[in-house]
C-alpha cells in the first residue's frame, strides 16, 4: 500500500492511501493495548460495569467485551515477595456451590503465596500445596485457621512443627449459635460469659485466668454435662444437654492450639484477614454475575494477580 502524509489530526500524523483514498491516522498498539488494560483492571478490581468502564473510557460496550474475553484467556501466574518466612491464614470459599477456593496467604505483607481452585477443601490437594510452599524455600513461621479436619491432617502430615492458631471468632461465634442469645440454663449462660471473654485476651496472666475460669466452671457442672437421659423410641441413652456439651468439648479439644498468638505477634488470632479478602472478592464478583463457571475461575485468577501487585 502506497501512503503519503496527509498533516495531522487529534495530535495524531495522518495518512491517506494513494490506491483507494482512505485516510486514516497512525496506531502504537502496544500504548492502546497497555491503556486497554488499565480499564480492564478496574473492572476486575474496581467494581465498575462494562457501561460505567464505556462511559469513562470512550470505548463501546462491545468493544470492552472483546478485549476483557481475550484478557481472561491468557491468566499470568501469581507473582509475590519472595519471603524467607511467611505467617500464613489459610482459608476456602465457596461460590455458588460450584467452585471452592482455598488461599495460602502471607498476613505479613498480605499476599496470596498460593491458591487452588477446586471443587473442595480436600486432603490430599493441601497437603500437596504446603509441600509446594516448602519446596520453594519458604519457612512458615506460623499457621492461623479455622480448623477445618482435611487442613489440620495436612498439616500434621507436612509441618508438623509449625505453630498452629485456631480462629478464636470461629470458636467464639460457633458456641454463641450453640448456646444461643439467651441460654436456658444457668450452666449455659455462664459459659456464654466464659467464650464471650475471648477476644479479651492479649497476655499469658488473661490466658491462665481465663483457662482456670474454664475448667473450674467445667469442675463446678460435671454432672451436667454428663447428664443422660434414655430414649424409648431409640432405646439409646442421649446426652441431656447437647448444646452445652458440645461448646465444652470442642473448647477442650482445641485448647492447646487457642493461644498460640501469644508466643509470636506475627500469628494473627483470627482469620479476619483472609474473610475481608474474600468478602471483597465475592462482592467483585457479584457485580459481573453473567460470567461463565470458566470464566468466573478466570476472574478469580486475575483478581489473585493484581492484589497480589505492590501498592
Amino acid at each position: 500500500m502506497e501512503v503519503i502524509s496527509w498533516g495531522k489530526q487529534n495530535g495524531k500524523r495522518r495518512y491517506k492511501c494513494k490506491n483507494c483514498g482512505i485516510y486514516f491516522t497512525s496506531e502504537n498498539k502496544s500504548v492502546s493495548l497497555k491503556n486497554k488494560e488499565i480499564w480492564f483492571k478496574k473492572w476486575i478490581i474496581g467494581k465498575q460495569t462494562y457501561e460505567q468502564i464505556a462511559v469513562e473510557s470512550g470505548y463501546s460496550v462491545s468493544s470492552l467485551q472483546r478485549y476483557f474475553n481475550v484478557m481472561l484467556g491468557n491468566v499470568p501466574k501469581l507473582t509475590y515477595s519472595q519471603n524467607k518466612e511467611v505467617y500464613l491464614l489459610i482459608d476456602g470459599i465457596y461460590f455458588s456451590n460450584e467452585i471452592c477456593l482455598v488461599v495460602f496467604r502471607d498476613n505479613v505483607f498480605k499476599q496470596t503465596q498460593l491458591y487452588r481452585i477446586t471443587d473442595g477443601e480436600n486432603y490430599e490437594e493441601m497437603k500437596e500445596d504446603l509441600e509446594n510452599i516448602l519446596s520453594l524455600g519458604i519457612k512458615i513461621g506460623g499457621i492461623t485457621c479455622d480448623g477445618d479436619k482435611s487442613l489440620l491432617k495436612a498439616i500434621r502430615k507436612v509441618c508438623p512443627k509449625v505453630p498452629v492458631q485456631r480462629c478464636l471468632v470461629h470458636i467464639q461465634r460457633m458456641c454463641k449459635i450453640w448456646l444461643s442469645t439467651y441460654p436456658k440454663s444457668n450452666v449455659g449462660f455462664e459459659l456464654r460469659e466464659i467464650v464471650c471473654k475471648l477476644h479479651f485476651i492479649d497476655n499469658e496472666s488473661k490466658k491462665q485466668y481465663w483457662i482456670k475460669e474454664f475448667l473450674d466452671w467445667f469442675d463446678k457442672h460435671k454432672d451436667f454435662i454428663d447428664e443422660k437421659f434414655y430414649s424409648p423410641e431409640t432405646g439409646r441413652y442421649w446426652y441431656t444437654h447437647k448444646m452445652v456439651r458440645r461448646c465444652f468439648s470442642v473448647i477442650r479439644k482445641v485448647l492447646p492450639n487457642m493461644f498460640t498468638f501469644l508466643q509470636n505477634p506475627k500469628i494473627p488470632k483470627t482469620t479476619n484477614g483472609i474473610e475481608s479478602f474474600f468478602g471483597h472478592l465475592k462482592g467483585n464478583l457479584n457485580i459481573h454475575r453473567g460470567l461463565t463457571k470458566s470464566r468466573r475461575k478466570k476472574f478469580i485468577q486475575w483478581y489473585l494477580f493484581y492484589k497480589n501487585q505492590k501498592k
